[in-house]
Order: C-alpha cells, then structure tokens, then sequence
C-alpha cells in the first residue's frame, strides 16, 4: 500500500531484519547503506557462497565416500583421540597391527569423525581384492569416481581430480601391495597439497613423512585377579563380546557369575577383536562355558564370520592365512617354529629354537605343509614380487601359478611347487624376527626388559595358526626337541650358580610359560630332559609361593631319580616347599633323607644346600638351637668352597638362628661380615631379608632408631606392587612405634600389613609372628576400643604409594636411586629437603603421595593431565627418582609447602 514501508528480511535466512539503531536513518544501516543480514554468521555464509559460485568449476569426484557402519563402535576411546591430533598433524597416517585387530573398523570409525566426512571428504577404498599392483592407480581412480578425460590417465587423472581439495583417502588393507601403495602414496601427497591419506596395512609403508600407529589388542581385566561386574564391564574386549553377543543372539542375558567367563574368553583371545567377534557370535548356540571349553581349537570354533565383510574376516583362519601367505620362505620357517614358545621369546631363545643344527634340517622337498616350500635363500627377491605374485604379473607362470584345464591360473591358496627344504643360521633369526613383527605376525611384550632383551610373542590365534603349519611340515618334535635342549641348558645354568640355588633370582622367570609348556611335552614323550625341565619349574613356582604345584612337581621327580644325583637337591627343595606350607613333619623328613642321601656324595655344595633345608625345617619347626647346630655345620662346609656369596648367605641364615636363641651379640658379628657382600652381589630379594634381619637384631637390642632405619630401608628396596617382601618391614616399624608409645601409628601399621597377607595369602613365621602379636595385644590393652577400631580401619584403607609413604613419616632414611644396567650399576643417594620444588609441584607431589592418579591430580587441581604429567617430569628431575611410590616416600620426608624463593 502507498505509506507502509515494505517488510524486508535477511537474505541469508529469512528472518526479519533487526530494527534500525536510529530512526533518523530510515532504515539504513550507520554506514548508509540498507541492512542485508541479521548477524555476521549469515554475512559470513553468504560471502562463502558467492565464493564458491566465482571458483572456477572442478568435477567434485563422485566415489563411494564411506561404507555405512552397520554395528555398534566398541571401546578404543583413547585411541581415537590420539589418532584425531595424528590426522590433523600428519599427511599420511597407517594403522598397522595383526589380522583381526580392528584396523579396517577403527579407520572407519576415525575417518567418519571428520568433518565432511559424509558429503565427500572421506573417500574409502578397499584393496584386499586387488592383486596386480600395476593397476592401484585405476583402482583408485575408480573407487573415487574419477573419470579420465583431456588425455589424463591413471596418477595424472587422480591429481587433476583431487586438485586443491581437503580430501582424505582412506585405503584399507595394503599390506599385499605395500610397495605400490608407497609409491602412489609419495607422488599424490607431493602433488596434492591438502590431501591426506588414512592407511590400513599389516606392515608400514615406509614413505617420508608417515607416522605409523601400531593398533593394540583392546583392554582386558587382569588374570588372577577378582573383580566385580562394573570392574569385568571396564575392559573393553568384554564389553564388544557382550554387544556382539546380544546382536547374534537377541535374548541373551549375562548369567550370576558368567562376567568372569566371558573375561577368561577374552584373555583366550588375547583381546583380539576378530576372535573375540566370532566367538559371541556362537552365543546363540553355545553356553559361555561351552565356547571357552571350544577355544582349545580356536581356528577350527572361530569361524562363520559376516557374510557380506571381506572373506578374510569370516573366520580367523583366513585373516592369519592372507598375512602367511606375504612371507618369504625364510620368514615362514621361522614363523612357524616360533609358535612353541608361548610364553614369548627373546632373540637369544627364538635363536636357539628356529635355527637348524649342523644337519640342517630334515631333508629336502615341501617341509612348509602349506605347500610353499621353503626355498633357496639365494632365490632373488624379484622372483617373489610383492608377496602375493610374481613379479611378471598375473600372466607369469611362476610359484604362485598352477597350470589348469583352461590354461594358467592364478592360485589363491597361497600354494606353490615344492621347494628345497631352507636352512635356518642362528645369525638369519634376529632380522626375521625384525620383519614378522613389521609384518603384525609378532608382536612386542612391553613391560620390564631386563639387560635390553626385547620379548616379543605370537598372539594365541596366531600361534595355533603356526603349530598346524609347523606339524603339516612335519617340524614338530625337531622343534620341540631344539626347545627343550635350550630350556634345559638354561635350567643347569641357574642350578649351577651356587649352592644355594632353591633360593637364587635366576633367568628362566621369563621363560616360566615356555618352561611348563616343555615339561608337558617331555612328559607325553617319556623325555629324559623331563627330569631337570620339571625340577626348574618347581623352583621357579616354590620361589612365587605356588607351594601345592611345587610339590606335585617334585613328587615326580622324585620316582624318576632314586639314584640319580639330583635326588638329593628335589630331597631339599620338597623340604622347603613342606615347610612354607606347615607341614613339618614332612619337611623334617624329607630334609633328613636329603642330607643323607648327600653325605654319601662327594658334593661339599650339595651336602650345603640340604643342611640348610635342614636348619630352615628345624627352625620352623621352633627347634632353634638344633637349627643353630646345623647352619653351624652348613657354614663350615660352605667355607671350604671359596664361593663369597654362599658364604655371606650362609653367615645370614645363621644369624637369623642366633636371633632367636637371643644370642643377638654373636647374631650382630655375623651380619656385620656377611651385609657389605650381600649388598654388591645378592638378589634384592636377599638382600632385604638380611637388610630385616639387622633391624630385627637392632629391635631386640633396644636400638630403637637403628631399627627403623633398617626396615625404611628394606620398605624402599622392595618392589612396587603388594608383595610378602614388603610385610616384614612394615611389621618391623609396627614394633618400633609401639615401643616408642606411638600407639595409632602402630595399630594403622599393623592393620595395613595384615590386610596385604590376607589379599595376597601369604603367612609369616610362626616365631616373627607370634613377636608381633605379643606387642600388638599389649598396644590394644592401652588403647580405648574405640580408637582401636578407628586406628584399624584407617589401616586397612591404607594402600600403595600412601601406605609407604606413611610407614616412612619421619623416619630418617636415604633413597637409593639406582641407575640403568649401562650406568654399572652406580646408585645416587638423594637426602630428604634438598631438591626444591615449586608451589605447584608440590602440591602435584603431595597428591601423588595420597595415591591419586593424574587424572585425579587433574580435576583436584583444575589443571589438564598433560600439565600434572610435565609437573611430575620436572619433580623426578630435580628429586632424583623415578616411581611414583619413590615420590611418595621423598615426600614423606621433605618439610612442608616449597622451598624459599620458589
């Protein structure tokens, strides 16, 4: 109508445009010129669109963007995140790790996260059905929908398509055609500058550049430990088990007490996702206890997969088969010979097992089982191609080939003519061992590496996957045997340290799986290596305290060795492991038969090593001046070996005897001659039984400080974690503060202790107890019943980091700070207030102290978690200390708030 302004609104979004900041304006903006927008945001999405439409016009290519996701997302929330700050940091990005962890589904999931992903961003493409690396740039090309056109073709084409655009390409699964993925990759990344490729490969690609992210197992709940259901339902690999489950079986419910089946399922596996997937999907036709009982054979219940995934995903045979069929002969030989070390293997031990001896070998013809052969080392690698055809292509008759009715066709099956049987030289292992591990069909045991021997392991799956190629190629028992003389030369090595050897910290702990899977084998075949494997693994279990096992082994033994001369060395350790069980009688008894059996011998070591089983089962028995007698006796026959360890060992017993005799003057003099070499050269487990037995000597002597100095330090010395190392020392300064009249202090002590021996099952010597008791009732007679109940229960909440840390308030004590096995063993002793700490990484200690983890740290603080672990760096730097239980106990000691100045 004439008069009425016309309504305008925002040419963006349609809304109605914001009233005129002046009325003087008519309308107009300040600028004099009519509003267009209502807010920046659209201002700024117009300005792009009228950008887009001046850009001069580029074929989007069309690809198939991204596969749907058609099951739910399980776990790896750590992994994602890192790998999102990788993408965005990196150009080329590979997930490598074994056949059925989870590469393909992780890349999917992460390649989904970014943004645009689902409008054309992320394009997938999938190799596993190419064969002929020649044709991956068509195959590319083809999967992103680029057309050729203007006379480009294949690489030319794909830059001209990809251009300057954000784009990320994922290829999934380029193990098979690693060189040629490289290749593309390195030309596409140098010519596409916003570009990124995402890849899948069971072994790196090699390409400048690349930053290579090693996909794990997914997490599992610790064997051996009892959990409830919210602690079973944190692992991730229990969590897909029962998303799966519930999917292939719609009434599936999780039964009272099945949680911890499922757990033991899923450390069958090894957390491997793939199996893990299988198995639930046997939910619906098999109980849980039935799918773990069928996991003895896990290749042949691990099957019928989806129907519709690669095929190489429908059992887990054929995902383990692809990454065999990669190898080269060598590498398949050592493969599988590796899989009759279950319990990991060191490039020592791999050594000792895959390498052939002088004959080398069995012969000649197909050894593989498979079908490859084995081949000559001096086969030229072109022959071979890439791993999974000859270099001539697909039309070149060759190991991978057979002739057919219709003419040549390409095999499949990964099997070729027989070839001559390869020789494996110890000096050939360490570089395979190198390449199966690029390849994902090893893996690396991360944890404590003693003198920087590397462990690595076959996953179960895997290595089931090797025994049966290693039996089909009739390798098994030559094998086997190689393992077993290994093993046993490892045992008589740890034996033959000294003469006490029940109770030295050998080698062969690591080796203990490999050890009890050689003792079956030699057993099913009436071995004679029978006899030292089983007698080794019964010390190794006698020295963990897995006293009813021990024994079973040693019965054994025992029948098989009535005049042998390891007779009487089983005599003395069955003693020993009777005894920790309280069986007196029989500890007695069979000490006895041991000393006799090695008076008859001309074995002054031996003959040592029995009357000390005799003085201990004396000893436990309460029978102290006939144990004093007869370490007395085992000293005088250790003397004339010359051997100052077993001298200084021997001095220690000896002295614990006198001790409680309280002959503590004559118990002194001998731990004064025997600690300086019990210090340089005994196991740390000796060293702080002898490190107790001083403070005890100082407890009964009414030195009160010299004592607690002593027990502080054998609580420093001891290993992280509970263990019964830690109980006597904790019980030691439960003494000292009830004689000093710090009565809370002891009764939290004293709680603390008896709650680690009840979770970890372990119990003292009847005497050293009995000692403790004593001074504990008496404490209880001082205190209200009330403040002994407070006292207690504050105890037993006491743990870890927090439990040293309080033991060792205000005690005055030195931490030793060892240094590595290449510094020669050189120890920095650090004093309590010297190393000055800022505010903020005092507090950060102090938290430690209280055992709080840095994500807790974290929210306390207000700070992120990378900011606690750089405030924790610095604190180890200038304290001097690598753990946190050694922040704790430093912490302890040092006065409150910061140094002055800081």
């Amino acid at each position: 109508m004439p008069g009425v302004a016309k309504s305008r609104g925002c040419e963006a979004c349609s809304a109605p445009l914001p009233a005129p900041s002046r009325a003087a304006s008519g309308g107009k903006a300040p600028g004099g010129r009519p509003a267009r927008y209502c807010s920046r945001a659209c201002r700024q999405r117009a300005f792009r669109q009228r950008a887009e439409r001046r850009a001069p016009p580029q074929a989007e290519p069309a690809g198939r963007g991204l596969p749907p996701s058609l099951d739910a997302f399980v776990g790896r929330e750590r992994e994602l995140s890192r790998l999102r700050t990788l993408l965005r940091s990196s150009r080329l990005l590979t997930l490598t790790g074994p056949g059925g962890v989870g590469k393909t589904r992780l890349a999917l999931e992460l390649a989904g996260s970014v943004r645009g992903a689902r409008t054309g961003r992320a394009q997938w493409v999938a190799l596993d059905s190419l064969r002929d690396g020649e044709l991956l740039p068509q195959a590319l090309a083809a999967a992103l929908g680029v057309r050729e056109r203007g006379g480009r073709a294949g690489i030319e084409a794909l830059v001209h398509a990809l251009g300057t655009r954000t784009t990320l390409v994922v290829l999934d699964n380029c193990e098979h055609l690693a060189d040629a993925c490289a290749q593309l990759a390195a030309t596409l990344l140098a010519r596409c500058p916003r570009l990124r490729i995402l890849a899948t490969s069971r072994e790196t690609l090699r390409v400048p550049g690349e930053v290579v992210f090693r996909v794990a197992e997914l997490s599992l709940t610790p064997a051996g430990e009892d959990h409830d259901l919210a602690g079973l339902l944190r692992s991730e690999a229990v969590r897909l088990f029962l998303e799966r489950a519930r999917t292939s079986d719609a009434t599936f419910e999780l039964g009272r007490g099945e949680a911890r089946t499922v757990a033991e399922i899923c450390r069958r596996l090894d957390g491997l996702p793939l199996a893990i997937e299988l198995a639930a999907g046997r939910a619906g036709s098999l109980s849980l206890t039935g799918i773990l009982h069928g996991l003895d054979d896990q290749l042949s219940l691990l099957t019928d997969g989806s129907r519709t995934g690669p095929g190489r995903h429908r059992e887990l045979g054929a995902a383990i088969d692809w990454s065999h069929r990669l190898l080269d002969p060598l590498e398949r030989v050592v493969f599988r010979r590796l899989s009759v070390l279950g319990g990991g293997f060191n490039a020592e031990g791999a050594a000792a097992v895959c390498a052939d001896g002088e004959g080398g070998g069995s012969g000649g013809g197909d050894r593989d089982g498979d079908g490859h052969g084995d081949g000559d080392r001096h086969r030229d690698r072109d022959d071979v191609g890439d791993g999974s055809l000859p270099a001539g292509g697909i039309d070149h008759i060759g190991r991978y080939d057979v002739v057919g009715h219709h003419g040549i066709v390409p095999r499949t099956d990964g099997i070729g003519p027989p070839a001559p049987h390869h020789l494996v030289r110890p000096e050939q292992v360490l570089r395979v061992i190198c390449a199966l591990e690029a390849k994902s069909l090893i893996v690396r045991v991360h944890g404590d590496e003693p003198r920087g021997a590397a462990r690595f392991r076959q996953l179960s799956a895997i290595r089931a996957y090797g025994r049966d190629r290693l039996a089909e190629a009739g390798e098994l028992h030559d094998t086997w045997s190689r393992a077993l003389d290994w093993l046993a030369g490892q045992a008589a090595g740890a034996a033959g340290a000294g003469a006490f050897p029940d109770t030295a910290e050998g080698p062969l702990i690591e080796e203990q799986e490999n050890l009890a899977a050689a003792v079956v084998y030699a057993a099913s075949r009436a071995d004679d290596r029978h006899v030292p494997l089983a007698f080794a693994l019964a010390r190794l279990q006698y020295g963990q305290e897995q006293l009813t096992a021990a024994r079973a082994l040693l019965s054994g033994v025992l029948e098989r060795v009535q005049g042998c001369e390891d007779r009487g060395a089983a005599l003395a350790l069955a003693a020993r492991s009777a005894y920790l069980q309280d069986d007196h009688t029989a500890a007695l008894d069979l000490a006895q038969e041991a000393v006799a059996v090695e008076r008859a011998g001309q074995h002054p070591a031996r003959l040592a090593n029995a009357l000390d089983a005799l003085a201990a089962a004396r000893l436990c028995r309460g029978e102290f001046s006939d144990a004093v007698a007869v370490f007395a006796e085992c000293l005088a026959v250790v003397r004339t070996l010359g051997r100052p360890l077993d001298l200084a060992l021997c001095r220690h017993h000896l002295a614990w005897a006198l001790l409680q005799t309280g002959r503590t003057t004559e118990a002194e003099r001998l731990m004064q001659e025997c600690l300086p070499e019990l210090e340089a050269a005994a196991p740390m487990g000796q060293l702080t039984a002898a490190l107790h037995t001083t403070g005890a000597i100082r407890l009964a002597q009414g030195d009160l400080a010299a004592a607690e100095r002593r027990f502080a330090e054998v609580l420093l010395k001891t290993p992280a974690g509970e263990s019964f190392h830690a109980l006597y020392p904790l019980e030691g300064l439960v003494m000292v503060a009830a004689e000093r009249g710090e009565l809370q202090r002891s009764l939290r002590l004293y709680a603390a202790a008896s709650a680690i021996r009840r979770r970890i099952d372990t119990e003292p010597e009847a005497h050293w107890w009995g000692q403790v008791e004593a001074v504990v009732a008496r404490v209880k007679e001082r205190v209200h019943p009330s403040g002994v109940s407070a006292a207690m229960a504050a105890g037993r909440r006491l743990r870890g980091a927090r439990l040293v840390a309080y033991a060792l308030r205000g005690t005055q004590v030195r931490s030793m700070v060892h240094g590595s096995a290449h510094d020669e063993s050189r120890d920095r002793v650090a004093t309590f207030g010297q190393p000055p700490l800022t505010e903020r990484e005092s507090a950060v200690a102090a938290l430690v102290a209280e055992g709080m983890t840095n994500q807790q740290i974290a929210s306390h603080l207000g700070l992120s978690k990378s900011t606690v672990a750089g405030h924790l760096d610095r604190v180890r730097d200038k304290l001097g200390v690598r753990s946190r239980t050694q922040i704790a106990v430093r912490v302890a000691g040092r006065p409150e708030g910061p140094e002055p100045g800081n």
